[in-house]
């Protein structure tokens, strides 16, 4: 358990520092696309994101192709995505902590929130990589949903040294040191 508080410990401090460094703490919304209002997995709430939400129908498609073109846009996204998602994790990591001194049933639902919300960031990780025009952005955010995606709800599987390692290669496609 204290490895996977480290661990926790490390990737919270890398999605809310790591990719943000150069935003500000208020952003403006997303552009309209499937990333801001997606259909996420069934039963899953909509993708860990601050913006509006998306259009539904041809205004959306309309949305993804202008920020399939716009590279800084989807930048601007996982940045917002991976904050969203950091604060989300470290509350969800707390209320893991808290559910495990209670009934079996408080266990589960912490547990089902857990996996509901790795799953939307994922998701939307992924999501975007199909939006991307950009190889190497393209092939940074596909990496980074994957590996969010191989964790399915398990807190114990991060791994984050190899996260690290992708948000800084994601980082490194967005122009960003």
């Amino acid at each position: 358990m204290r490895t996977v508080l480290l661990a926790a410990a490390g990737l919270s401090a890398l999605l809310l520092t790591g990719c943000s460094a150069d935003q500000p703490e208020a952003s403006a919304p997303a552009p309209a696309s499937s990333v801001a209002g997606a259909a996420a997995p069934e039963g899953a709430a909509p993708a860990a994101s601050a913006g509006a939400e998306a259009p539904a129908g041809p205004d959306a498609a309309a949305g993804d192709a202008a920020l399939s073109a716009d590279s800084e846009a989807i930048c601007e996204q996982a940045s917002r995505t991976s904050t969203s998602f950091g604060k989300t994790f470290a509350q969800d990591y707390q209320l893991l902590i808290e559910a495990s001194g209670e009934n079996a049933q408080a266990k589960q639902q912490a547990k089902q929130k857990v996996t509901r919300n790795v799953d939307n960031f994922s998701f939307a990780l992924l999501d975007m990589s199909k939006l991307a025009a950009e190889p190497k952005l393209k092939k940074a955010l596909a990496a980074m949903g994957a590996e969010v995606k191989a964790l399915k709800g398990d807190l114990d599987k991060i791994d984050d040294k190899k996260l690290a390692g992708l948000h800084a290669t994601l980082d490194k496609a967005c122009g960003r040191s």
